[in-house]
Protein backbone atom coordinates (compact mmCIF):
# COMPACT_ATOMS: atom_id res chain seq x y z
CA UNK A 1 0.00 0.00 0.00
CA UNK A 2 1.16 3.17 -0.42
CA UNK A 3 -0.13 5.44 2.59
CA UNK A 4 -0.20 9.57 3.11
CA UNK A 5 -0.73 10.44 7.14
CA UNK A 6 -1.57 13.78 8.01
CA UNK A 7 1.14 13.80 11.14
CA UNK A 8 1.25 17.68 11.28
CA UNK A 9 -0.88 17.08 14.64
CA UNK A 10 2.47 15.64 15.98
CA UNK A 11 3.84 18.77 16.81
CA UNK A 12 0.92 20.59 16.36
CA UNK A 13 -0.74 18.62 19.86
CA UNK A 14 2.88 17.26 21.19
CA UNK A 15 1.76 16.16 24.55
CA UNK A 16 -1.92 15.55 23.99
CA UNK A 17 -3.98 12.34 23.47
CA UNK A 18 -3.80 13.03 19.77
CA UNK A 19 -0.19 14.25 19.27
CA UNK A 20 0.89 11.00 21.02
CA UNK A 21 -2.09 8.56 18.91
CA UNK A 22 -0.25 10.00 15.69
CA UNK A 23 3.36 9.80 16.84
CA UNK A 24 3.07 6.04 18.06
CA UNK A 25 0.72 5.00 15.32
CA UNK A 26 3.03 6.14 12.48
CA UNK A 27 5.90 4.70 14.48
CA UNK A 28 5.06 1.10 15.01
CA UNK A 29 3.37 1.17 10.84
CA UNK A 30 6.67 2.17 9.34
CA UNK A 31 8.60 -0.16 11.78
CA UNK A 32 6.81 -3.10 11.24
CA UNK A 33 5.11 -2.55 7.52
CA UNK A 34 7.90 -1.84 5.51
CA UNK A 35 6.30 -3.72 2.85
CA UNK A 36 4.19 -0.38 2.67
CA UNK A 37 5.47 3.35 1.64
CA UNK A 38 4.38 6.27 3.75
CA UNK A 39 4.16 10.03 2.73
CA UNK A 40 4.43 12.15 5.90
CA UNK A 41 2.69 15.31 6.39
CA UNK A 42 4.45 17.30 8.42
CA UNK A 43 4.53 20.59 9.73
CA UNK A 44 7.71 22.07 12.12
CA UNK A 45 11.14 20.06 13.47
CA UNK A 46 11.70 17.10 15.04
CA UNK A 47 10.91 14.63 12.21
CA UNK A 48 14.67 12.92 12.13
CA UNK A 49 13.15 9.67 13.42
CA UNK A 50 10.26 9.34 10.42
CA UNK A 51 12.82 10.06 7.51
CA UNK A 52 13.11 5.76 6.74
CA UNK A 53 13.86 4.05 3.37
CA UNK A 54 10.02 3.78 3.05
CA UNK A 55 9.14 7.57 3.88
CA UNK A 56 8.83 10.77 2.52
CA UNK A 57 8.31 13.75 4.84
CA UNK A 58 6.27 16.16 2.62
CA UNK A 59 6.86 19.83 4.85
CA UNK A 60 4.02 22.20 5.05
CA UNK A 61 2.98 25.15 6.31
CA UNK A 62 0.99 26.36 9.39
CA UNK A 63 0.20 29.39 9.01
CA UNK A 64 -0.92 28.48 5.08
CA UNK A 65 -2.68 25.22 6.69
CA UNK A 66 -5.97 25.91 4.51
CA UNK A 67 -3.93 26.41 1.14
CA UNK A 68 -2.06 22.79 2.16
CA UNK A 69 -5.45 21.15 2.84
CA UNK A 70 -7.72 22.06 0.33
CA UNK A 71 -5.14 22.55 -2.61
CA UNK A 72 -1.32 20.88 -2.05
CA UNK A 73 -2.44 18.00 -0.32
CA UNK A 74 -5.12 16.51 -2.62
CA UNK A 75 -2.71 17.79 -5.84
CA UNK A 76 0.23 15.47 -4.07
CA UNK A 77 -1.69 12.72 -3.17
CA UNK A 78 -2.72 12.44 -6.64
CA UNK A 79 0.36 12.75 -8.06
CA UNK A 80 2.04 10.41 -5.63
CA UNK A 81 -0.74 7.24 -6.75
CA UNK A 82 -1.60 7.30 -2.79
CA UNK A 83 -4.07 4.13 -1.95
CA UNK A 84 -5.18 5.44 0.87
CA UNK A 85 -5.30 9.25 3.00
CA UNK A 86 -5.46 9.36 6.91
CA UNK A 87 -6.76 12.00 8.91
CA UNK A 88 -5.88 11.52 12.54
CA UNK A 89 -6.93 15.03 14.37
CA UNK A 90 -10.95 13.83 14.11
CA UNK A 91 -10.69 14.23 10.05
CA UNK A 92 -10.28 18.62 10.67
CA UNK A 93 -8.96 19.50 7.38
CA UNK A 94 -10.38 16.94 4.83
CA UNK A 95 -11.01 17.96 1.88
CA UNK A 96 -13.60 17.27 -1.11
CA UNK A 97 -10.64 17.28 -3.39
CA UNK A 98 -9.33 14.52 -2.17
CA UNK A 99 -10.10 10.93 -4.84
CA UNK A 100 -7.85 8.50 -2.86
CA UNK A 101 -9.56 6.39 -0.32
CA UNK A 102 -9.58 8.51 2.77
CA UNK A 103 -9.93 7.17 6.68
CA UNK A 104 -10.46 9.77 9.36
CA UNK A 105 -9.67 8.77 13.63
CA UNK A 106 -12.67 10.23 15.82
CA UNK A 107 -11.56 10.11 18.77
CA UNK A 108 -14.74 11.23 20.40
CA UNK A 109 -17.74 13.22 19.75
CA UNK A 110 -17.88 15.29 23.72
CA UNK A 111 -19.00 17.95 21.80
CA UNK A 112 -22.40 16.44 20.88
CA UNK A 113 -22.84 14.11 23.98
CA UNK A 114 -21.55 16.91 26.30
CA UNK A 115 -21.61 19.98 24.61
CA UNK A 116 -21.97 21.97 28.03
CA UNK A 117 -18.56 21.11 28.82
CA UNK A 118 -16.75 21.82 25.72
CA UNK A 119 -15.43 25.78 25.27
CA UNK A 120 -17.52 27.96 22.67
CA UNK A 121 -15.06 28.18 19.90
CA UNK A 122 -14.72 24.63 19.70
CA UNK A 123 -17.39 23.40 20.02
CA UNK A 124 -19.38 25.70 17.54
CA UNK A 125 -15.68 24.54 15.07
CA UNK A 126 -16.58 20.91 15.44
CA UNK A 127 -20.11 20.91 15.15
CA UNK A 128 -20.17 22.37 12.18
CA UNK A 129 -17.25 20.46 10.45
CA UNK A 130 -18.11 17.02 11.63
CA UNK A 131 -20.69 15.97 9.81
CA UNK A 132 -18.65 17.28 6.25
CA UNK A 133 -15.71 14.97 8.11
CA UNK A 134 -18.20 11.94 8.29
CA UNK A 135 -19.62 12.10 4.69
CA UNK A 136 -16.10 12.66 3.06
CA UNK A 137 -14.56 9.89 5.14
CA UNK A 138 -14.46 6.28 3.41
CA UNK A 139 -13.73 4.84 6.62
CA UNK A 140 -13.43 6.06 10.56
CA UNK A 141 -11.24 4.75 13.28
CA UNK A 142 -12.24 5.33 16.48
CA UNK A 143 -10.71 4.20 20.19
CA UNK A 144 -13.42 2.43 21.89
CA UNK A 145 -16.73 0.40 21.24
CA UNK A 146 -18.97 3.42 23.13
CA UNK A 147 -17.15 6.06 20.52
CA UNK A 148 -18.46 3.77 18.23
CA UNK A 149 -21.73 3.38 19.36
CA UNK A 150 -21.70 7.42 20.00
CA UNK A 151 -20.86 8.02 15.76
CA UNK A 152 -23.82 5.61 14.65
CA UNK A 153 -26.18 7.12 17.14
CA UNK A 154 -25.65 10.70 15.74
CA UNK A 155 -24.80 9.60 12.31
CA UNK A 156 -26.10 6.47 10.96
CA UNK A 157 -24.52 4.57 8.69
CA UNK A 158 -22.63 1.05 7.80
CA UNK A 159 -21.35 0.37 10.99
CA UNK A 160 -18.30 -2.01 9.05
CA UNK A 161 -17.77 1.50 8.02
CA UNK A 162 -16.70 2.12 11.80
CA UNK A 163 -12.92 0.64 13.14
CA UNK A 164 -12.19 0.36 16.85
CA UNK A 165 -8.56 0.76 17.06
CA UNK A 166 -7.97 1.03 21.17
CA UNK A 167 -5.25 3.30 22.23
CA UNK A 168 -2.44 2.51 24.70
CA UNK A 169 -0.02 3.53 27.34
CA UNK A 170 3.62 4.69 26.82
CA UNK A 171 6.51 2.23 27.57
CA UNK A 172 7.54 4.78 30.19
CA UNK A 173 4.52 3.90 32.65
CA UNK A 174 5.95 1.43 34.04
CA UNK A 175 6.01 -0.34 37.76
CA UNK A 176 8.94 1.57 38.91
CA UNK A 177 10.90 1.34 42.94
CA UNK A 178 8.75 2.67 45.04
CA UNK A 179 10.86 4.51 47.54
CA UNK A 180 12.57 6.09 44.93
CA UNK A 181 9.94 7.65 43.07
CA UNK A 182 8.40 9.05 46.55
CA UNK A 183 11.42 10.21 47.54
CA UNK A 184 11.84 12.08 44.18
CA UNK A 185 8.49 13.52 44.69
CA UNK A 186 9.26 14.74 48.33
CA UNK A 187 12.27 15.96 47.05
CA UNK A 188 10.66 17.89 43.95
CA UNK A 189 7.46 18.51 45.00
CA UNK A 190 8.00 19.01 49.13
CA UNK A 191 4.92 16.14 49.21
CA UNK A 192 5.35 14.23 52.14
CA UNK A 193 2.76 12.46 53.06
CA UNK A 194 1.23 9.41 51.69
CA UNK A 195 -0.81 10.31 48.76
CA UNK A 196 -3.65 9.51 46.50
CA UNK A 197 -3.28 10.86 42.74
CA UNK A 198 -5.60 12.39 40.09
CA UNK A 199 -3.85 13.88 36.81
CA UNK A 200 -5.90 15.01 34.20
CA UNK A 201 -8.21 17.85 33.16
CA UNK A 202 -10.74 19.94 34.70
CA UNK A 203 -13.69 19.77 32.72
CA UNK A 204 -16.74 19.84 34.91
CA UNK A 205 -17.46 16.20 33.30
CA UNK A 206 -14.46 15.38 35.01
CA UNK A 207 -15.90 15.62 37.90
CA UNK A 208 -12.86 16.14 40.25
CA UNK A 209 -15.66 18.26 42.85
CA UNK A 210 -16.82 14.75 43.78
CA UNK A 211 -13.70 13.39 44.16
CA UNK A 212 -12.63 16.34 46.60
CA UNK A 213 -15.74 16.09 48.28
CA UNK A 214 -15.33 12.92 48.96
CA UNK A 215 -11.91 12.97 49.87
CA UNK A 216 -12.68 15.63 52.56
CA UNK A 217 -15.43 13.02 54.00
CA UNK A 218 -13.08 10.24 54.44
CA UNK A 219 -9.57 11.49 54.88
CA UNK A 220 -9.81 11.40 58.74
CA UNK A 221 -11.03 7.91 59.06
CA UNK A 222 -8.10 6.59 56.95
CA UNK A 223 -5.23 4.56 58.88
CA UNK A 224 -2.58 7.31 57.44
CA UNK A 225 -2.54 10.95 57.14
CA UNK A 226 -3.71 11.00 53.05
CA UNK A 227 -3.06 14.05 50.77
CA UNK A 228 -5.14 14.23 47.44
CA UNK A 229 -2.66 15.47 44.84
CA UNK A 230 -4.17 17.15 41.60
CA UNK A 231 -2.11 17.25 38.85
CA UNK A 232 -3.15 19.29 35.51
CA UNK A 233 -2.42 22.76 33.95
CA UNK A 234 -4.37 26.17 35.02
CA UNK A 235 -7.22 25.78 33.34
CA UNK A 236 -10.83 25.10 33.03
CA UNK A 237 -12.29 24.94 36.59
CA UNK A 238 -9.40 24.99 38.57
CA UNK A 239 -9.93 27.86 40.69
CA UNK A 240 -13.38 26.18 41.44
CA UNK A 241 -11.59 23.38 42.53
CA UNK A 242 -9.01 25.30 45.25
CA UNK A 243 -12.04 27.32 46.87
CA UNK A 244 -14.18 24.18 47.12
CA UNK A 245 -10.88 22.62 48.96
CA UNK A 246 -10.84 25.93 51.12
CA UNK A 247 -14.39 25.63 51.91
CA UNK A 248 -14.31 22.03 53.16
CA UNK A 249 -11.60 22.75 55.58
CA UNK A 250 -8.98 20.66 53.65
CA UNK A 251 -6.70 22.86 51.59
CA UNK A 252 -3.56 21.91 54.00
CA UNK A 253 -4.42 17.93 52.27
CA UNK A 254 -5.25 18.83 48.64
CA UNK A 255 -1.97 19.67 47.06
CA UNK A 256 -2.58 21.11 43.25
CA UNK A 257 0.79 20.90 41.50
CA UNK A 258 -0.31 22.79 38.04
CA UNK A 259 1.40 21.46 34.87
CA UNK A 260 4.03 18.49 35.57
CA UNK A 261 6.48 17.27 32.62
CA UNK A 262 5.75 14.12 31.22
CA UNK A 263 8.69 12.55 32.39
CA UNK A 264 7.93 13.18 36.33
CA UNK A 265 4.14 11.10 35.65
CA UNK A 266 5.22 7.61 35.91
CA UNK A 267 7.02 8.85 38.97
CA UNK A 268 3.75 10.24 40.24
CA UNK A 269 1.95 7.24 39.53
CA UNK A 270 3.92 4.68 40.88
CA UNK A 271 4.64 6.53 44.19
CA UNK A 272 0.75 7.19 44.73
CA UNK A 273 -1.13 4.28 47.26
CA UNK A 274 -3.95 4.75 44.61
CA UNK A 275 -4.90 6.67 41.52
CA UNK A 276 -8.45 8.17 41.29
CA UNK A 277 -10.31 8.76 38.42
CA UNK A 278 -13.97 9.42 38.52
CA UNK A 279 -14.52 11.29 34.94
CA UNK A 280 -18.23 10.71 34.09
CA UNK A 281 -17.45 10.25 30.07
CA UNK A 282 -14.46 9.41 28.16
CA UNK A 283 -13.56 8.27 24.64
CA UNK A 284 -11.32 6.10 25.96
CA UNK A 285 -9.72 6.84 29.21
CA UNK A 286 -5.69 7.25 28.98
CA UNK A 287 -5.17 8.19 32.48
CA UNK A 288 -6.26 4.97 34.39
CA UNK A 289 -4.69 2.52 32.14
CA UNK A 290 -1.56 4.60 32.57
CA UNK A 291 -1.90 3.93 36.05
CA UNK A 292 -2.37 0.35 35.85
CA UNK A 293 0.74 0.21 33.46
CA UNK A 294 2.74 1.27 36.47
CA UNK A 295 0.77 -1.59 38.77
CA UNK A 296 -1.04 1.13 40.41
CA UNK A 297 -4.26 0.41 42.10
CA UNK A 298 -7.53 2.45 40.24
CA UNK A 299 -10.63 3.34 41.45
CA UNK A 300 -12.73 4.65 38.11
CA UNK A 301 -16.04 5.32 36.57
CA UNK A 302 -18.21 2.56 35.43
CA UNK A 303 -19.23 4.54 32.42
CA UNK A 304 -18.64 5.44 28.45
CA UNK A 305 -15.61 3.95 27.45
CA UNK A 306 -13.99 3.48 30.62
CA UNK A 307 -14.97 0.14 31.94
CA UNK A 308 -13.59 -1.22 28.39
CA UNK A 309 -10.07 -0.16 29.40
CA UNK A 310 -10.05 -1.03 32.88
CA UNK A 311 -12.12 -4.32 33.13
CA UNK A 312 -11.05 -6.28 36.11
CA UNK A 313 -8.29 -4.54 36.53
CA UNK A 314 -9.47 -1.58 38.73
CA UNK A 315 -12.41 -0.21 41.15
CA UNK A 316 -15.05 0.61 38.69
CA UNK A 317 -18.12 3.43 40.78
CA UNK A 318 -20.65 5.13 39.53
CA UNK A 319 -19.04 8.43 39.46
CA UNK A 320 -22.73 10.41 40.32
CA UNK A 321 -22.57 8.22 43.44
CA UNK A 322 -20.68 10.32 46.28
CA UNK A 323 -20.95 7.73 48.98
CA UNK A 324 -19.90 4.96 46.44
CA UNK A 325 -16.35 7.06 45.38
CA UNK A 326 -15.90 7.60 49.36
CA UNK A 327 -16.49 4.73 50.33
CA UNK A 328 -14.40 2.60 47.44
CA UNK A 329 -11.45 5.28 48.92
CA UNK A 330 -11.73 4.23 52.06
CA UNK A 331 -11.59 0.80 51.87
CA UNK A 332 -9.15 0.84 49.46
CA UNK A 333 -6.60 2.85 51.21
CA UNK A 334 -7.42 0.70 54.78
CA UNK A 335 -6.06 -2.33 53.36
CA UNK A 336 -3.07 -3.23 51.27
CA UNK A 337 -4.31 -6.67 50.65
CA UNK A 338 -6.89 -5.47 48.60
CA UNK A 339 -3.95 -2.41 47.31
CA UNK A 340 -1.66 -5.61 46.12
CA UNK A 341 -4.45 -7.91 44.46
CA UNK A 342 -5.78 -5.03 42.40
CA UNK A 343 -2.08 -3.76 41.68
CA UNK A 344 -1.40 -7.04 40.13
CA UNK A 345 -4.60 -7.23 38.06
CA UNK A 346 -3.92 -3.79 36.82
CA UNK A 347 -0.68 -5.16 35.21
CA UNK A 348 -2.30 -8.09 33.81
CA UNK A 349 -5.29 -5.84 32.47
CA UNK A 350 -2.93 -2.89 31.08
CA UNK A 351 -0.42 -5.78 29.02
CA UNK A 352 -3.63 -6.20 26.49
CA UNK A 353 -2.87 -2.61 25.17
CA UNK A 354 0.32 -1.82 23.53
CA UNK A 355 0.45 0.67 20.53
CA UNK A 356 2.14 -1.96 18.48
CA UNK A 357 -1.28 -3.72 18.70
CA UNK A 358 -3.00 -0.33 17.97
CA UNK A 359 -0.51 0.30 14.54
CA UNK A 360 -1.80 -3.21 13.69
CA UNK A 361 -5.49 -2.67 14.10
CA UNK A 362 -4.72 0.38 11.88
CA UNK A 363 -3.12 -1.40 8.78
CA UNK A 364 -5.74 -4.17 9.00
CA UNK A 365 -8.49 -0.72 8.52
CA UNK A 366 -6.66 0.29 5.90
CA UNK A 367 -6.72 -2.91 3.93
CA UNK A 368 -10.39 -3.35 4.51
CA UNK A 369 -11.43 0.05 3.88
CA UNK A 370 -9.71 0.03 0.24
CA UNK A 371 -11.59 -3.35 -0.46
CA UNK A 372 -14.77 -1.49 0.07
Amino acid sequence: MKIAVDARGINWYRGTGIGTYTEKILKYMIKNHEENFYNIYWSGNKYESFRQKNTKIIMSSKRQHRFFEQYFFPENLKREAVDIYHIPQNGIGISENINCKKVVTIHDLIPYVLPETVGKGYLEKFLKQMPNVIDLADGIITVSNHSKNDILKFFPMDKNKIFVTPLAADEKYKPLEKDKCKYSIKINYNINNPFILYIGGFSPRKNVSSLITSFSKIHKNLDKNYDLIIIGSNKDDLDILKNLSIDLNIKDNVKFTGFVEEKMLPIFYNACDAFIYPSSYEGFGLPPLEAMSCGTPVITSDTSSIPEVVGDGGILINPSDIKSLMYSIEALLNDESIRKELSLKALNQASKFSWEKTSENTIRAYKKILDM
